[in-house]
């Protein structure tokens, strides 16, 4: 067996999750992950599939159905997955929204090397002000020789100038 990865992009619209399963089952793929989800009027995301490497043609003309109806869907091999060593974090933050808080803290965690497992914002409103506050959580993955201590100190350094709260806690096993 083999396993793709499936990115999708397209207007948002009832039935497309559908359409994407149904070419899946087509081509007799095993839906196994995905990540799927209404972002600015589009529907976006991205699906992990198992398949017979003799029906990924079958996957891909099953997928052409879909792109007619206007979905777009690109197939990419997966790759192996490491071997996760290091400690798995999550970070949370919340502050004022502004221009530059995503590429300075993005910043910070590629100076420290630490990899970004998966990472999810929204802006919400403030109950009291009415203002607008950024949320961000991540999952990531320390290197060896990292700590979160070691993570929490450099986000720290940052957090006053973009006027965030940072937190870091263990990550649950998923």
């Amino acid at each position: 067996m083999t396993t793709l990865v499936l990115s999708v992009v397209g207007s948002d619209r009832p039935g497309l999750t559908r359409a994407l399963a149904a070419a899946v089952l087509a081509a007799e793929g095993n839906w196994l992950e995905s990540r799927l989800s209404r972002l600015g009027g589009l529907y976006v995301g991205s699906v992990l599939v198992e398949i017979d490497p003799a029906r990924v043609e079958d996957l891909r003309a099953a997928v052409r159905a879909v792109d007619a109806e206007g979905l777009e869907v690109r197939i990419a091999p997966a790759l192996e997955a490491e071997d996760g060593a290091g400690e798995a974090v999550r970070l949370s933050l919340v502050g004022q929204d502004r221009p530059g808080i995503v590429h300075q803290v993005t910043g910070v965690l590629s100076r420290l090397e630490a990899n970004i497992e998966s990472f999810t914002t929204r802006v919400s409103m403030e109950p009291h002000s009415g203002g607008q506050l950024f949320h961000m959580d991540a999952r990531l993955r320390l290197p060896p020789h990292l700590t979160a201590a070691d993570v929490q100190a450099a986000l720290e350094e940052i957090s006053a100038e973009i006027m965030v709260d940072i937190a870091l806690t263990p990550a649950e096993q998923e």
